[in-house]
């Protein structure tokens, strides 16, 4: 993930530098040689997936003048709302890579391998959701943790409840769930421990008001109040995602383009399947990143004519 920026651009290897220096590690030598396992420890993924988003925000702004500060809004999934905050300017780069290694050690330390997981209902409504949740809780946690997109749910807690829930997804009318390969159970109360740690860590960290307005995870809602974003990053460790709201929210007041930064292109076929009227580009390469500027500087062109 973002080698090739890296390589290319001294802007995104300057993000990248900065994320090893602010852990006192070389995450980026092991997100770009492995091992594959070490990389996918939550601790590591997380600031990973951070740096690799703001690497090519920052070949956008520095080679080509987009900033991310001059969209309408900004939001992320799950880990990825620190993205949206540090792009918006309301978290230093520094600080979003130390929260977000915390809160993957904080994460992994709350439930023991193996007594937590998730599975994702394809096909499934939220009250279908709901019921198999009902169905598998009398084994223990099983919670909504992701409302995706139409036809996408993830639940989460106690393996033996969500592997019942799982296992009686088909009589329940859902298409198929899938048991997820995630090594705790996230965005559920299991979490409560994490979400503990995370407010304590988040109280030492300066929070500026973004420059433009943050959807967060838990409301669906746009808010630049630090105060309100800090409570709802602890919020969101053992609360729902709220995805198909955030993106519904946005369309409903006249967002039509996203563009995801980073790795992968999960956020923008997710928006495709929440409004298909809306554009998703996914920017994970120099030739993406340079189209999308193309189109985004062409289309500011065309409206100062206009």
């Amino acid at each position: 993930m973002g080698k090739d920026l890296a390589q290319s651009f001294a802007s995104a290897k300057a993000v990248f530098d900065e994320v090893d220096e602010a852990l006192g590690d070389n995450l980026s030598r092991i997100i770009w040689e492995g091992p594959q396992d070490t990389l996918t420890l939550t601790e590591h993924t997380q600031p990973a997936l951070m740096a690799t988003s703001m690497a090519v925000m920052a070949v956008l702004k520095n080679e080509y003048g987009i900033d991310a500060q001059a969209a309408s809004h900004v939001a992320g999934h799950s880990l990825g709302e620190y993205t949206a905050l540090a792009a918006a300017g309301a978290l230093t780069l520094s600080d979003a890579a130390i929260l977000l290694r915390h809160r993957g050690q904080a994460m992994q330390r709350a439930v023991p391998v193996g007594q937590g997981t998730m599975a994702a209902l394809l096909g499934a409504t939220e009250e279908q959701a709901i019921e198999l949740c009902n169905l598998g809780s009398v084994h223990g946690v099983c919670e909504l943790a992701n409302d995706n997109a139409p036809g996408q749910v993830v639940i989460s807690g106690a393996t033996k409840a969500i592997e019942t829930a799982a296992a009686a997804a088909k009589a329940h009318g859902v298409k198929k769930a899938v048991i997820l390969p995630v090594s705790a159970p996230f965005h559920s109360s299991m979490m409560a421990p994490a979400a503990q740690e995370m407010e304590e860590a988040l109280a030492d960290v300066t929070i500026l008001t973004p420059k433009v307005p943050v959807v967060t995870n838990i409301a669906a809602a746009p808010t630049i109040n630090p105060q309100t974003i800090r409570r709802q990053l602890v919020e969101q460790i053992t609360g729902r995602v709220h995805w198909r709201q955030s993106v519904s929210w946005m369309v409903s007041n006249g967002v039509d383009t996203f563009a995801e930064p980073g790795a992968g292109k999960v956020l923008t076929l997710l928006v495709r399947r929440i409004s298909k009227d809306s554009k998703g580009v996914a920017l994970n390469t120099a030739q993406s990143i340079a189209d999308f500027a193309e189109a985004i500087n062409t289309a500011g062109q065309q409206d100062e004519q206009e």
